[in-house]
């Protein structure tokens, strides 16, 4: 058994003072093709071990690749939604990449030849600011296989007795999107990290490119990060955080590694060129291997594969596919749908934009829709770990449902509470909210000489209260709602009650 190392560290407020970072985000994407990017092989996800692989993605001797058609549009797209300049020839290469989970000892990659080259993205921070991340390429490449290591505690390969592997992930179209560095951004690094693979994330879906599920590895980031002294202009020794699947640790793996550069620059050590594991239980990064530079992996051109040459023509058909850009889209349902600033941030930091948007669709007002969406469905799919559509999908819960929902209310059939106990059935699967409903018997009175029995007892019960109201403190008027409710055992009308106790007391 191991364990986890913990690291001297500085506190953030404290490195901020001393050094300015320097930080760049690789980013890796598998595509959603129906075949992987050099073989005939299915990608289905979660499919039984090594048996979606053949000749060509398991490197067997005489097997010769085929470049993907699809996975070549999807990158030019891609690209092109990254305002990058499209390569009108590129070629593949081999990256000699000794390890288990490579079959043929080298990935097929692009080096210097990159499909897609100087972009960039706009990141819209949480108070609206603008931060531009510079894009230097997005390349194509193929994925690796999986390794399991079994026997430890922590599922690496540090004390485990044995290692398993999984060769169904290799040769999965990839595409691996690289910034360049980014500086200037100073203590809201971690911020602009994680707004910048959110944003990237959005913009990824949109195009219908990839699913982006990075608990599932299907987008997942890798934290470059380095420390400048202040008032240098020289940049430092650079870590590599590899494989980071969240947004939320995307944010923390940066801060804690400034955190461990300033304590190694401050006690006057050197920083090691390495890779790191981000380890999400405890928040730290530990040691992975010294870092190669390009020139160790010894690239050469792919020489079983054409170069990659896509017509003007092609490369501007594909640019009329591309989708309104998702922060343009946010701004145009924010307006059609009247919500604030801080009501829309909401909506889409829980990812409800989409779900949002069908339930208006399917004919309910905006306010409704991110009501019932944004509550306790919302908080239950948190306690799962998983968003809101894809809980509300195995729950069978729909936009419909939403409808059918609001319209119990506004017809007057239930109150707010009702309504509630009423979704609270529908999520626990009793069926829709009309079913739900009257299962449970939930329906407001229509009985106006209950009502005002009701009423005329609370005043009866309430002189003080009652004089108040009088007296011109209709806010007062709120206690005595609240105990007409529980008189009516939940079945009254807020709103009847309010006009036929404020009539009572002279003040309708």
């Amino acid at each position: 058994m191991t364990t986890q190392v913990t690291e001297a560290t500085v506190p953030f407020d404290e490195a901020m003072a001393a050094f300015d970072p320097v930080m760049g985000l690789e980013v890796h994407v598998e595509l959603n093709t129906a075949t992987k990017m050099f073989c005939g092989c299915p990608t289905e996800f979660g499919a039984e071990p090594n048996t979606q692989v053949c000749p060509v993605c398991l490197g067997l001797p005489g097997a010769l690749p085929v470049v993907n058609e699809k996975a070549v549009e999807s990158a030019i797209r891609i690209g092109l939604a990254l305002s990058c300049s499209i390569a009108p020839w590129c070629r593949f290469a081999r990256k000699n990449y000794f390890y288990p989970d490579m079959p043929k000892n080298f990935q097929t990659s692009q080096y210097d030849e990159p499909i897609a080259f100087d972009g960039h993205l706009d990141v819209e921070l949480e108070d609206g600011t603008t931060y531009r991340v510079e894009i230097e390429r997005a390349h194509m490449e193929e994925d690796t296989g999986k390794s399991l290591h079994v026997g430890g505690s922590t599922g690496r390969i540090h004390g485990a007795t044995h290692s398993l592997v999984d060769y169904n992930r290799a040769g999965i179209p990839l595409i691996e999107i690289v910034t360049k560095p980014m500086t200037g951004a100073g203590e809201r690094a971690p911020e602009i990290a994680k707004a910048y693979v959110a944003t990237l994330r959005d913009l990824l879906k949109a195009l219908g490119v990839s699913d982006v599920r990075m608990e599932q590895g299907s987008m997942r980031c890798d934290v470059n990060l380095s420390l400048m002294p202040k008032g240098s202009s020289t940049f430092g020794t650079r870590s590599e955080t590899k494989n980071v699947n969240s947004l939320r640790s995307v944010e923390r793996a940066v801060r804690y590694e400034v955190g461990r550069h300033a304590a190694v620059l401050s006690s006057g050590a050197s920083v090691v060129q390495e890779t790191r594991h981000w380890h999400e239980d405890t928040g730290i990064t530990t040691p992975g291997r010294v870092k190669s530079d390009a020139e160790d992996y010894r690239y050469f051109p792919e020489p079983d594969l054409v170069p990659v040459a896509p017509s003007a023509e092609t490369v501007e058909a594909l640019r009329g596919t591309l989708p309104e850009p998702p922060a343009a889209r946010r701004r145009r349902l924010q307006a059609s749908w009247g919500f604030a600033d801080l009501e829309m941030r909401d909506v889409v930091n829980a990812g409800l934009v989409d779900l949002v948007e069908e339930t208006v669709a399917a004919g309910a007002s905006p306010a409704a829709a991110r009501k019932w969406w944004s509550g306790e469905i919302a908080r239950r799919a948190n306690a799962e770990g998983v968003d809101v559509p894809t809980f509300a999908a195995s729950l069978g819960v729909t936009p419909a449902h939403v409808v059918e929902l609001e319209g119990l209310v506004t017809s007057g059939r239930l109150n707010d509470s009702m309504a509630r106990q009423a979704w609270d059935g529908v999520l626990a699967g009793e069926g829709s909210p009309t079913a739900v409903a009257d299962a449970r018997g939930l329906a407001l009175s229509q009985d106006t000489g209950a009502l005002e029995a009701a009423v005329d007892a609370v005043i009866a019960a309430n002189p003080d209260v009652a004089d108040k109201i009088r007296d011109g403190k209709v806010q007062a008027v709120g206690a005595l709602i609240g105990q007409v409710m529980r008189e009516m055992k939940g079945q009254a009308d807020a709103g009847a009650a309010r006009a036929l106790i404020l009539d009572r007391l002279g003040q309708s």
